[in-house]
């Protein structure tokens, strides 16, 4: 199907045989309607996936026990190991409305929770959006938050924006807090802590969980991996209840991959009320390595002020 320059088409991807490829002529996404919901691939014409896959779990359907299959994904927080790891590994619902596609999952039987995501790539520019909807279908209000986990592939480094900064003594409060996990090690040396960003290094022999989170007004992550830049941005919302003692970004990493993870406020949701969480993606090639937090301004904050 052709709709203004935006191609789809049914494929078979990493052993699901029900995936479909979404383009541009510029980048190509894949969803598939076997598992999840789930976009499974991202990636420039002709170049590699972004995003990391588990091999040893592509293909598989109708498991007993939550797979993360790799990709993008749903979640709704807080995290907890009965309510977050449902098992999502079977078939969705893919529907078409003029140029946007919606994968919309059954509603979660031990949480009444229905997950939808929908998408929307750009005609001309290597930019998605995404609108990630959790719609209670139970009779009570659940109190939650949308949580957006994109999982890259090995090897790069992760960008996570401090709040803006000033100067002693024109400041003498704080200005937001840093959520730390019990496992999260400061002294990592995969971790470097600039004056405006905070720097993770994915490294495959580290085998090491690090976590952090924090509450930024600037609302993006980015990823760079063999000279191809990966931002995810969303709206912040300064008076809302964050989850994670606050926080409205995360990054995630181990031995297999990085997470860049967004979140919307803490919401009461009322029985079929539903809460949207819009993610805006943009790709771009050929940039040099990222060091310093003058490099992140010229190559992330200057492009984020154009899209």
């Amino acid at each position: 199907m052709i709709i203004e320059g935006v191609f789809m088409e049914k494929i078979e991807f990493g052993g699901w045989g029900n995936c479909y490829k979404l383009t541009n002529g510029i980048i190509e996404l894949i969803m598939t309607s076997d598992v999840g919901p789930r976009i499974i691939y991202l990636g420039f014409i002709g170049s590699k996936n972004l995003f990391k896959n588990e091999s040893s779990q592509m293909g598989k359907i109708n498991q007993e026990f939550w797979m993360s299959f790799g990709g993008h994904r749903l979640w709704h927080t807080p995290e907890n190991n009965k309510r977050t790891y449902y098992p999502d590994s079977k078939p969705i619902e893919v529907t078409e409305d003029n140029d946007i596609i919606r994968l919309t999952q059954y509603v979660e039987p031990t949480t009444g929770i229905e997950k939808c995501i929908t998408i929307q790539i750009d005609k001309t520019r290597a930019l998605v959006k995404l609108n990630h909807k959790l719609t209670n279908r139970g009779i009570w209000p659940i109190e939650t938050s949308a949580w957006a986990i994109t999982v890259m592939a090995q090897g790069g480094k992760a960008i996570l924006p401090l709040p803006p900064r000033g100067s002693h003594p024109n400041f003498l409060l704080p200005s937001n807090t840093l959520a730390i996990w019990p496992y999260t090690n400061l002294s990592d040396p995969r971790w470097r802590f600039g004056f405006e960003n905070i720097y993770l290094q994915q490294d495959p022999a580290s085998e090491a969980p690090q976590k952090i989170g924090l509450f930024s007004i600037d609302g993006w992550l980015a990823y760079i991996n063999d000279s191809e830049l990966f931002i995810k941005l969303t709206q912040t919302n300064t008076k809302g209840k964050y989850p994670d003692l606050g926080s409205n970004l995360e990054v995630f990493t181990n031995s297999k991959m990085l997470e860049l993870e967004s979140l919307s406020p803490m919401t009461l949701i009322e029985p079929n009320e539903s809460i949207v969480h819009t993610e805006v993606w943009y790709v771009q090639q050929n940039i040099p390595e990222i060091v310093t937090d003058r490099d992140v301004d010229q190559y992330i904050r200057d492009v984020i002020y154009t899209l």
